[in-house]
């Protein structure tokens, strides 16, 4: 057995401080993300995990793309049919994460996730590239199926099915709107006394902000 005990780095490159931060844990979101991303060091900056609880009683995370996020929360897509579609139709409470290494950086978010309606799978389906849209309608995901052959030979009918032709959405797949809760903001700082700062949803729009021991 390989043993990490020694696997240890320091993290010094930021804080943060209640004096500094806004009310709504989406702002100051969108300035970690802006910053992340200006800064470099990571491929995708919106990669995210998603955790849910499957059918068998088991949690499940799974590393998904964020592909918007506005002040009613953060969206997602899928196929329904899927893990973790069928986990979220039995229990849309579903938890997201973000690690940002270069900036020494986590976000984990609380939330209930609802399906986007039409409109908006829609609008998301039709700026895909054409590869993207026949992968959607190919793929059972999380299905067994025999071999890779079997896959691509099915990708083929389908290009044939809609060569020359507007693709359209399967009603199996489309947005996740997670609604939040709960929003953790995790800044690495030296001697491991992280910064955790807590943002509570209190009724409908207010949010309360609380310091956590690291």
């Amino acid at each position: 057995m390989k043993d990490l005990g020694n696997y240890r780095k320091s993290y010094d490159k930021s804080e943060l401080l209640e004096s500094t931060i806004p009310e709504d844990p989406i702002n100051l979101f969108n300035r970690w993300f802006h910053e992340v991303e200006d800064f470099g060091g990571v491929d995708e900056v919106n990669a995210m995990t998603v955790a849910t609880v499957g059918l068998d009683g088991f949690p499940k995370s799974r590393v998904v793309l964020l592909k918007k996020f506005n002040e009613e929360g953060f969206v997602f897509y899928t196929n329904y049919n899927s893990q973790k579609g069928k986990a979220i139709e039995a229990n849309p409470n579903i938890c997201l994460s973000f690690f940002w290494p270069s900036m020494e950086r986590q976000v984990i978010i609380k939330g209930k996730a609802q399906k986007t309606s039409d409109i908006v799978s829609d609008g998301y389906f039709d700026s895909r590239p054409d590869g993207s849209k026949l992968g959607a309608i190919v793929s059972n995901q999380s299905e067994i199926i025999p071999s890779r052959d079997f896959l691509e030979n099915n990708l083929k009918e389908v290009e044939l099915k809609y060569e020359g032709k507007e693709i359209p959405r399967p009603n199996f797949w489309g947005g996740y709107l997670v609604v939040p809760f709960e929003v953790e903001f995790w800044q690495g700082r030296p001697n491991r006394l992280h910064d955790r700062i807590q943002y509570l949803l209190q009724g409908d729009y207010t949010w309360k902000t609380c310091r956590l021991s690291p």
